[in-house]
């Protein structure tokens, strides 16, 4: 099973509701994304903005889903176009390793992903090659450079591992995702811009 990108086009106003909802009527599926996460992660951008430079794209990681679906939605702010991966999370959310996120915690040593808004901050090359760096912004996420907690591609987080267990790997709380997904994310995330992660 290949990953598929939904790539859904919404309304030409951007606005709340025209963002949350596929506009055109030759779309047959609904949008991937939650609406109450796209209102939540919105007010969020909205409320810490101060801390973004660009606010033309955000993404949100959408934990309530298991690591078998796309989760990690690129949202283009002005149109309301949503662009989604399969993302992995950290496996002190999810000890039993099920798929799903049953916890989140910001506490060093975890290993667990963290709730909240991030910025992201620089690019770099790690373990895992070229990277993006995040500073969390909230009480929930706020050891989030110190856990060294980025976006990076990995083993793990690819196709294949999917089509093989219907899960992917477990990062130790980075958002990890495949390598032709992560090079999307490089060039259209960068550095200034919101990474919002929560689950309803």
């Amino acid at each position: 099973m290949l990953t598929r990108r939904n790539m859904l086009q919404g309304g030409a106003a951007a606005s709340l509701l025209a963002a949350s909802r596929p506009v055109s009527a030759s779309v047959s599926w609904p949008s991937p994304l939650n609406p109450a996460l796209l209102a939540r992660a919105r007010a969020e951008l909205e409320h810490k903005r101060f801390f973004f430079q660009n606010t033309d794209v955000f993404a949100i990681a959408d934990f309530s889903l298991p690591s078998a679906q796309e989760r990690f939605h690129l949202v283009e702010t002005a149109s309301g176009r949503v662009t989604s991966y399969h993302v992995a999370h950290g496996r002190g959310s999810d000890p039993m390793h099920s798929g799903y996120v049953h916890q989140f915690s910001d506490e060093p040593g975890s290993k667990a992903s963290s709730a909240g808004a991030y910025v992201t901050t620089h690019f770099y090359y790690g373990k895992y090659g070229k990277s993006v760096g995040l500073k969390g912004l909230d009480w929930s996420n706020r050891h989030a450079e110190a856990r060294a907690i980025v976006v990076h591609s990995a083993p793990y987080a690819e196709p294949e591992v999917l089509d093989r267990y219907g899960k992917l790997g477990r990062s130790e709380g980075c958002f990890a995702l495949s390598s032709n997904s992560h090079r999307d994310i490089l060039q259209r995330l960068g550095p200034g811009r919101m990474i919002y992660c929560d689950k309803l």
